[in-house]
């Protein structure tokens, strides 16, 4: 049954890739190296798949009127990110494990996607941390709205909130995220 569901959740996955269009020279060197990674022979979903890495699923949430953004203050990596994290074994998919993250980190119960498919993808370094060694995310991101502004952070999250997409790069956030807003710019 388990390794049903893993060869599923890598046809599925791989069947998302391939339609994502990238939009440079990096999103096109992620993907290639999202799709060797979904072709390796050890579970590329599992958290315990350190070489290079794991795929990660994570969501940018639209307000109810697409003027703002959600982010949490990552607790471990002292940022304003997306929500977001490591798919669970139970996750039907990578879209599943997103929208969950939503609602560990935020309290968001009622998303709806707000384009189909993969919304933007993104390789990055986790430094070592107890007894894990530095490895990569791969993150698949998704593009939601949520019908209500209600949030509560939760699980990693320190903090949540609504930004306004326009002043996104005035808070304390990274590059990857600037991207996706840049990207979120021209789609909404």
């Amino acid at each position: 049954m388990l390794n049903n569901r893993l060869e599923m959740r890598r046809k599925e996955l791989k069947n998302q890739l391939e339609q994502m269009k990238p939009l440079n020279s990096t999103e096109q060197g992620y993907l290639r190296r999202m799709m060797e990674l979904l072709d390796g022979e050890k579970d590329p979903f599992s958290r315990h798949h350190f070489t290079p890495g794991h795929f990660t699923a994570s969501s940018f949430v639209l307000s109810p009127d697409q003027r703002s953004i959600l982010l949490i203050y990552h607790g471990k990596l002292h940022r304003w990110l997306q929500p977001g994290g490591h798919i669970d074994p139970d996750d039907t998919s990578v879209e599943a494990a997103a929208q969950r993250e939503v609602l560990e980190e935020t309290g968001v119960t009622e998303l709806h996607l707000h384009q189909q498919g993969i919304f933007d993808i993104d390789i990055h370094e986790i430094p070592p941390l107890r007894d894990d060694p530095g490895h990569e995310h791969f993150d698949v991101r998704f593009l939601f709205q949520a019908t209500s502004t209600i949030i509560k952070a939760g699980s990693d999250a320190k903090d949540a909130r609504w930004t306004l997409v326009e002043d996104v790069n005035e808070v304390e956030s990274d590059p990857s995220v600037m991207r996706a807003i840049q990207k979120l710019i021209g789609t909404t």
